[in-house]
């Protein structure tokens, strides 16, 4: 298949690209670049710089594209909240013009890179998808209302367009590359997520991580995340899109549009990631405890169940040791 990638310079879309080429697609990458990197685009795909909004009816206009990997966003959380047009605008209208050339030249597939801040602050855990969507914060509130959109968008398709939103948490670890090929991995220019960040501690980078609270009603006392391996995450784009091609779930007949959770089958505190990265670094890591912040639950883990049943999707990168070594790897061989 012919298959696009919005966004296929960042982290999570350039790892999609890689795993779409080695499974013989023709993969063409659109982003502008913003923040993520030209070198990170793998060899062979074709890459289009531009803003998908600007882009989207010259890449989809040319024909013979068979789908969609949606992963071009705007994602700091904090930033969402203090810029909230930045994000309506970069994540909910960009994707409404996406999804208005999808329809008028008649591409048959989508898949979404959501995320699991739709749900904000669970009621249960693991996290199902008939869970309340209550998102706190602007970022999640927007990849909320695309989901909606593309569910409108598909139900109004005729079967024209079928669709899969992947919600997920945290993705860490590293693509090895392979065959020669660069690794790729995580590198942010803010950088928010707690693997990276208790690296750049090992790396001296920075003096010490903080621990927003250690009286969570948790094992430990530390808020509890799950952690999705990049890979595996790419492995579900390809099952989603495999899903789609097949036709199976109703997901084109009317209404076309599914919604899966992944997650790693476990959580992860805090102090467990801490303790990892001294392990796999064999680096003290100094941390200090600083009081909570405001809007984080104590535990956030998805369940992956449906994913599993309809899409065939299990994760076989869930050792927490491996999954940080793979980021240690990648942040050695950058600096």
């Amino acid at each position: 298949m012919t298959l696009v990638v919005t966004g296929g310079a960042g982290y999570v879309g350039s790892v999609c690209a890689r795993h779409l080429l080695d499974a013989g697609h023709d993969v063409v990458v659109v982003d502008d670049l913003s923040t993520g990197h030209r070198d990170a685009v793998p060899e062979g795909a074709r890459l289009v710089v531009g803003d998908v909004a600007e882009v989207a009816d010259e890449v989809l206009g040319a024909g013979g594209v068979d789908g969609v990997i949606h992963c071009a966003a705007r994602s700091l959380v904090g930033e969402s909240t203090e810029q909230p047009a930045k994000y309506w605008h970069g994540n909910v209208v960009a994707t409404v013009t996406l999804l208005d050339a999808l329809r008028r030249h008649r591409v048959p597939r989508l898949v979404f890179s959501s995320s699991a801040a739709t749900y904000g602050e669970p009621e249960t855990s693991p996290i199902p998808e008939d869970a309340p969507t209550r998102p706190t914060n602007t970022y999640g509130a927007t990849k909320l209302a695309v989901d909606l959109a593309i569910g409108n968008y598909a139900a109004a398709s005729g079967g024209e367009l079928g669709a899969v939103s992947l919600r997920y948490f945290n993705v860490a670890g590293a693509h090895g590359g392979g065959t020669g090929a660069p690794a790729l991995g995580e590198r942010h220019t803010v950088e928010t997520h707690l693997i990276p960040l208790v690296l750049q501690v090992a790396l001296g980078q920075r003096d010490e991580i903080a621990i927003f609270g250690d009286d969570w009603p948790t094992a430990d006392g530390t808020c509890v995340r799950d952690y999705i391996h990049i890979d595996d995450l790419a492995e579900a784009h390809l099952l989603a899109l495999d899903l789609l091609a097949r036709g199976d779930a109703g997901v084109h007949e009317a209404g076309g549009h599914l919604v899966c959770n992944l997650g790693n089958g476990q959580g992860f505190s805090v102090l467990e990631v801490i303790e990892a990265c001294r392990r796999v670094t064999g680096h003290p890591i100094p941390a200090r405890v600083a009081p909570r912040r405001a809007g984080d639950p104590g535990v956030l883990v998805a369940s992956s169940a449906r994913a599993r049943d309809l899409m065939g999707w299990t994760p076989t990168h869930t050792d927490l040791d491996a999954i940080v070594g793979d980021a240690w790897a990648f942040a050695r061989s950058r600096t």
